[in-house]
């Protein structure tokens, strides 16, 4: 089934053309967002996790990722163990590594030689410290890798099924790239980071520790000349990262509109050149692109010297510990060895503070990102059905509007509307732009919750029937087509799972798509690209037709469905149509009024009232609105409904002419 449009809700863009940059549309009410149509099927440039973006609510959002991970806490209890462990035996290898250097010393002038087994006992237990610390950092690894992305499994899990319980309203108000980007961008973020995140955490905590102990059991004093390059490393680390994060954020906002803009010409590259705007285009393009350059380099460059400050920082208290440990040695209160394991030390110990720094920007962006997803997670969801809902066993297709009333806003759609169908009839639904003509359908099929007044099937309150029972009475065909890239016959058989192949057949056959199939390379086996523009629109029409007429509905709604065939192909369908509608009711809703000529019942809507109903020859001689409609599509200047209600004559016996033919 298709998923319902909004053609008759009133739609107010900020769009400012194909040269603009914004890609956002809005409409009073919450209405749908139309925007063209981008990569994957989203609309507009997709928006991930800005770098220094922060969190409006960050420790409610962090304890609420925590609910994801406690779950695992013994797998995490295991990483840290790991990371403990392979911590502290790294923190020991230059310990040892200067008791081998002490050794070389101490041997040479005790014996003037090396000893060689000595030095080897050393040698050996460094290289149990080295393979023992890799090996374990494979293990953390290993662990953390499925940590996380069990993690975001369960949350990915947990926004498909928000998802499919979302009213219609949520996907109306916003863009399917802004959805996208939260299930995507920002799922993958949190992916990403918590698998980072974690493991720098527990590993730069524990270095930290450790060296300091390490440096301790050294040279106490030497300890201390080392300290105080930690508040001259933290400021440049602060204020560096602080000035980084909104140039980081405009280059992210321009690469956005450069991306915009690139896919806005794509898109409409036919429009483009059919107005000779090129060149407007290649400006633009220049003027944003220079942007980007200018944004880029300073975000990359601001960025880039944390490093290079840092090491000066370190290098300065490397050189002062250098003196200091000379003085030491030449004194005798220190050993070669020593300070050879303190100056590495030394030279470790900066990493983990700058790793902490990185780690703090890298959850700010993190937690911004799982409050988005979460965001999605707390929106409301659709009403569930009722306890004691029912199932209708034999649906005859009558249906009752009485008294009803709705509005996507404060302002009303629908406005005390009432009518009632009978089974089999074919009911047209006519009426200007925003009359309210697709939000009736919406209404019929719980796509919305009417907010005054009852719609009945059959004598039973559609909110007292399970939604999918409900929907499963109705085939669609709307205006703009929905197909997936997958072979013709499971695009056909997409609203009957079970369908045969015959069945597939005789249904394209119904709906005048079996010969123009045929003819494609693989037949019905033919698959369909992205959005399925290996086909005409008219192709891809005839496809949803016969997708309907194969679920065998109860209930028929043709949203403009004839809109993108040609004349013969029209007069077809409509003829297949006339056969395949008996014994069912029918909505048509249709701008060109000679399609629905031959409707049991027309009702005509205008400001959510119905003002005129009655078949297609009685309204014409009402000489009301529908028949000014008519008249404005059936004449030319200063013509008149009466001469319009000859050529109609006139064309119904060329038609008739024609078939005998």
């Amino acid at each position: 089934m298709d998923i319902i449009s909004n053609e008759d809700k009133k739609i107010t863009t900020r769009r400012k053309g194909l040269g603009g940059n914004d890609p956002n549309a809005t409409r009073p009410g919450g209405g749908r967002v139309r925007v063209m149509r981008g990569p994957g099927g989203g609309h507009g440039p997709m928006r991930g996790m800005m770098p220094g973006e922060k969190a409006k609510d960050f420790k409610g959002t962090l304890l609420r990722l925590i609910t994801y991970i406690r779950p695992f806490l013994l797998l995490i209890g295991m990483v840290m163990c790991l990371t403990i462990v392979s911590t502290i035996l790294q923190a020991n290898s230059p310990k040892v590594m200067g008791q081998a250097t002490d050794a070389i010393v101490t041997s040479l002038k005790q014996f003037g030689r090396v000893d060689f087994i000595a030095l080897q006992n050393i040698l050996t237990v460094l290289a149990s410290l080295y393979l023992g610390t890799a090996c374990l950092n494979y293990a953390q690894q290993f662990l953390m890798s499925g940590l996380s992305q069990r993690i975001v499994r369960n949350l990915r899990a947990d926004v498909d099924a928000k998802l499919m319980r979302l009213p219609l309203k949520y996907y109306d108000g916003r863009t399917h790239g802004e959805i996208l980007s939260r299930v995507v961008n920002d799922v993958d973020t949190i992916s990403s980071s918590l698998q980072q995140s974690l493991n720098q955490i527990i590993h730069s905590v524990v270095s930290i520790v450790s060296i300091m102990y390490m440096m301790l059991s050294i040279s106490p004093q030497m300890t201390m000349v080392t300290l105080l390059t930690i508040p001259l490393s933290l400021i440049i680390t602060t204020q560096v990262t602080k000035r980084s994060q909104p140039l980081f954020v405009a280059q992210q906002r321009t690469l956005g509109q450069l991306n915009g803009l690139v896919e806005e010409m794509l898109t409409g590259h036919v429009v483009v050149k059919a107005f000779g705007r090129e060149r407007d285009n290649i400006e633009r393009f220049a003027e944003i692109n220079e942007e980007l350059y200018t944004n880029g380099w300073r975000a990359q460059f601001m960025s880039g010297i944390i490093m290079p400050l840092i090491n000066l920082v370190g290098n300065l208290g490397y050189v002062i510990i250098c003196i200091f440990g000379g003085i030491m040695t030449t004194q005798g209160t220190m050993t070669i060895g020593k300070i050879q394991s303190f100056l590495q030390y030394s030279r470790q110990f900066n990493q983990p503070l700058t790793q902490t720094a990185q780690i703090a920007n890298i959850m700010q962006s993190t937690v911004a990102a799982a409050e988005r997803v979460f965001e999605l997670l707390n929106e409301p969801e659709q009403e569930e059905d009722a306890k004691e809902a029912i199932t209708l066993s034999d649906p005859k297709g009558a249906v009752s509007f009485r008294d009803v009333h709705f509005g996507y806003s404060e302002t009303p759609v629908i406005k005390k509307l009432s009518f009632d169908i009978t089974p089999g009839q074919m009911v047209a639904i006519v009426g200007p732009t925003g009359a309210g003509k697709t939000t009736l359908v919406n209404l019929l099929m719980r796509f919305y919750e009417i907010q005054e007044g009852t719609i009945s099937i059959d004598g039973t309150d559609i909110r007292d029937l399970k939604r999918s029972e409900l929907r499963s009475m109705f085939g669609m065909v709307l205006q703009d087509t929905w197909l997936y890239n997958d072979t013709i016959a499971s695009n056909l058989a997409y609203g009957k799972l079970d369908a045969t192949h015959e069945e597939i057949v005789r249904a394209a056959r119904a709906a005048r798509a079996d010969h123009f199939i045929r003819t494609l390379p693989e037949g019905y086996n033919t698959v369909l690209n992205e959005e399925a523009t290996n086909l005409s629109q008219g192709q891809r029409q005839l496809l949803t037709i016969a997708r309907a007429l194969l679920s065998d509905p109860t209930i028929l709604i043709l949203d403009e469905a004839t809109s993108s065939v040609d004349t013969r192909t029209e007069q077809q369908i409509q003829e297949a149509m006339a056969t395949l509608m008996k014994g069912r009711t029918s909505f048509v809703i249709a701008h060109r009024l000679s399609t629905i000529r031959n409707a049991d019942l027309i009702l005509v809507i205008n400001e959510g009232d119905i003002i005129e109903q009655g078949s297609h020859q009685e309204l014409l001689n009402k000489r009301g609105f529908y028949a000014d409609l008519y008249n404005s599509q059936f004449t030319t200047a200063g013509g008149t409904i009466d001469e319009a209600m000859g050529r109609e004559r006139h064309q119904s016996i060329a038609v008739n002419e024609d078939e005998n033919t």
